[in-house]
């Protein structure tokens, strides 16, 4: 007999997948209404490239540049990331980014493959459906679509996305994982 953990009838393979397929539908779903439909072309970055900064009339068709202040401390805006994480890798042609995406999707597909433990699962998950729709992203339009964005009078964090989102939040129950979370106790003899 197989291992609970292991099995494909543990309820922690649908939970998580459930989990992979909501976080990479939700960035799906929020960027094909915002983004205009001519920013679509796949190995070429027709949008990318616009650099104005303005307040749209409508909240569908977004080209880039937009911005919608909807709090002191927060604007709804349309960025395009040309690099990984905080812009890192910039100078990196997009097939380049692709490989290393490619390479870090299929890790963390074999890491949850082989996870024992429903908290790395669901981690892992949420971390591989946010990099497949960034990655996406990078194959449709040429970079990644980004939209919220945070500040406090100079202070600015990162503009990011729903998919952002996932990949941290399953970042931070493999590292709830780690610290032991979710773990049962040791029966000592």
């Amino acid at each position: 007999m197989t291992d609970k953990t292991n099995s494909l009838f543990n309820p922690s393979v649908y939970y998580s997948l459930t989990a992979a397929v909501l976080a990479f539908g939700l960035d799906r779903a929020q960027k094909g209404f915002q983004v205009a439909g001519e920013c679509v072309a796949i190995g070429a970055a027709p949008c990318v490239e616009v650099f104005t900064s303005y307040v749209p009339f409508a909240m569908t068709g977004w080209r880039g540049g937009e911005v919608v202040k909807v709090t002191d401390f927060f604007d709804y805006v349309l960025v395009w990331n040309t690099g990984i994480s905080y812009g890192l890798l910039d100078g990196l042609p997009v097939w380049g980014l692709g490989v290393i995406m490619l390479v870090a999707i299929v890790a963390l597909a074999i890491w949850w493959v082989r996870a024992d433990s429903a908290l790395i699962r669901m981690g892992l998950a949420l971390c591989i459906g946010g990099a497949l729709s960034n990655a996406l992203d990078r194959l449709i339009y040429g970079a990644v679509a980004d939209f919220f964005h945070l500040h406090w009078g100079t202070w600015s964090f990162y503009i990011f996305n729903i998919a952002d989102v996932a990949i941290t939040i399953g970042v931070i129950l493999l590292i709830a994982d780690m610290i032991g979370l979710g773990r049962r106790a040791k029966a000592t003899n």
